[in-house]
């Protein structure tokens, strides 16, 4: 039987995700237009979890698209993360999680240098900061070594100062976990996504599916880019994943309630007072805050947890940041003498339940990735590939690709063979994190340009240094004219 989304559905969810952006143009569906844009899957959501989803279905021989509401990818949750490669030492044993994190961490090392990725093995550290913490280390040990994570070392206090000789007096032991990374948040799920269209896949960014139904064979979408024909559909639309699923399925598996966790940016020279990643003893609700490096060169912490009803509200508040640089200064006192660089939040989609919500329709040809929470980066390939082997049982077979393009990732991190070092850069145009006029226009090109202020940050990290955009705005407002939406000058008096 087709299922169909009504106009009153529609208002009555107030959807404002890929799904319902905008009011529908027709009520119906246009049967004249069935003809054409017929992909075997699409997929709602461009985040870091539908790039890789993307990239694995283009690559098994899938013709996809890939549909999102925002102007440029990675704009919702995927925006603002701790950007760590997990080992999944600490995933619940035998969880969808643990094989998903386990596999997608795998899947990146082994593409790594065929992408031109970065990762830094520079370990993480768990450490106890009470005598209560300090009991809890053998059972996380026990249980990284039932994941199959066996290079996890007990730390004394006098090797846990020699290791990181600025942690607090405070810090009693530590477990060192060798393999966790640190990666570029960003360039990654840009080169999944990359890879994936040099391949054969389309994108329609700032598309809003508007309508659809369900005809028993092939879903169709009425879109601001016109109507979007798939036998398939899956749904990584994060923070709305279950409004989407109640709006085209009528009904939802989990509710999301969003997550914020807020950050402090510390300057590039407080990166130099720890080596790993300082992790604490984890709690029922969260991981905790984290102390880690950047691949950019920073020294961040965060996040916070706060549960809240609002999808959209990434704001940071005075107190909390108070409350999180209390503890960091805790934690590392020297960083007292370090300048903030700046704050920002971001939502995890979480759900009711500290599980994965992968949810299959196979009467539907549908199926949802909804509660990936902070691990979605470390396991985004895990489980694309998961959700391949879910959409196998369909009874839909392609033919992998032999020999796929393979175009590099955009290297920003600072151990990478940055543009600045190449002679005819033309000039540098953000001085603090030294990026090149040549990188703002190549951000600005081909079918993942930077539509807005926020991509091309993501692109470059234009304006993410010390000045925060203070000295390069007006440069970047010039490069950018007619093509960033709103204008970076508008943008600016805004903030």
């Amino acid at each position: 039987m087709a299922k169909m989304i009504t106009n009153s559905v529609i208002d009555s969810l107030s959807i404002g995700y890929a799904l319902l952006g905008t009011q529908p143009k027709t009520p119906l569906l246009s049967p004249q237009k069935y003809t054409k844009n017929l992909f075997d899957v699409i997929i709602i959501g461009a985040g870091v979890v539908g790039c890789a989803m993307a990239r694995r279905f283009t690559l098994e021989g899938a013709k996809v698209a890939i549909v999102e509401k925002a102007s440029d990818i990675l704009d919702g949750a995927s925006k603002a993360n701790s950007a760590i490669l997990h080992t999944g030492f600490d995933a619940p044993p035998g969880s969808l999680e643990l094989q998903c994190v386990q596999a997608g961490y795998r899947e990146y090392e082994s593409i790594r240098d065929e992408l031109g990725l970065v990762q830094e093995k520079s370990g993480a550290l768990v450490v106890a900061w009470s005598p209560k913490d300090l009991a809890g280390l053998e059972a996380i040990q026990n249980q990284a070594h039932d994941n199959g994570v066996q290079e996890v070392t007990f730390l004394d206090r006098a090797a846990l100062r020699k290791q990181e000789p600025n942690l607090s007096q405070a810090a009693l032991g530590a477990l060192f976990v060798q393999g966790e990374s640190i990666i570029d948040p960003w360039s990654a799920p840009y080169a999944y996504l990359h890879q994936a269209l040099e391949n054969g896949a389309r994108s329609y960014l700032s598309c809003a599916i508007t309508n659809g139904e369900f005809d028993g064979e092939v879903w169709s979408f009425e879109t601001s880019a016109g109507v979007l024909r798939s036998r398939a559909v899956i749904n990584c639309a994060g923070l709305y994943g279950d409004l989407v699923d109640q709006a085209l399925l009528g009904q939802s598996q989990f509710h999301i309630t969003p997550r914020k966790g807020q950050f402090v940016v510390f300057d590039k020279a407080a990166s130099a007072l720890v080596s790993s990643v300082i992790l604490p003893v984890p709690n029922a609700t969260t991981k905790g805050v984290v102390l880690f490096r950047t691949v950019f060169g920073n020294l961040v912490v965060g996040p916070t947890a706060e549960d809240q009803e609002s999808r959209e509200d990434s704001s940071c508040d005075a107190d909390t940041l108070q409350a999180l640089l209390a503890e960091a200064l805790q934690k590392l006192p020297a960083l007292a003498e370090m300048p903030v660089t700046a704050t920002y939040a971001g939502l995890r989609p979480a759900s009711e339940q500290k599980v994965y919500r992968i949810e299959t329709r196979a009467d539907m040809n549908w199926i949802t990735v909804g509660g990936i929470r902070s691990t979605g980066l470390s396991a985004s390939l895990g489980i694309a590939a998961h959700v391949f082997d879910l959409y196998s049982t369909f009874g839909r077979t392609h033919a992998p690709l032999q020999r796929p393009e393979t175009p590099q990732a955009n290297v920003l991190a600072d151990c990478g063979p940055r543009g600045w070092k190449e002679a005819g850069n033309s000039e540098i145009v953000c001085h603090c994190e030294l990026v090149t006029r040549r990188e703002i226009e190549a951000a600005l090109k081909g079918p993942l340009r930077a539509r807005s202020l926020a991509g091309l940050k993501r692109q470059t990290r234009a304006t993410m240094g010390r000045c925060q955009g203070f000295y390069c705005s007006a440069r970047l407002s010039e490069l950018t004219t007619g093509m960033i939406d709103p204008p970076i000058a508008k943008e600016i008096l805004r903030d």
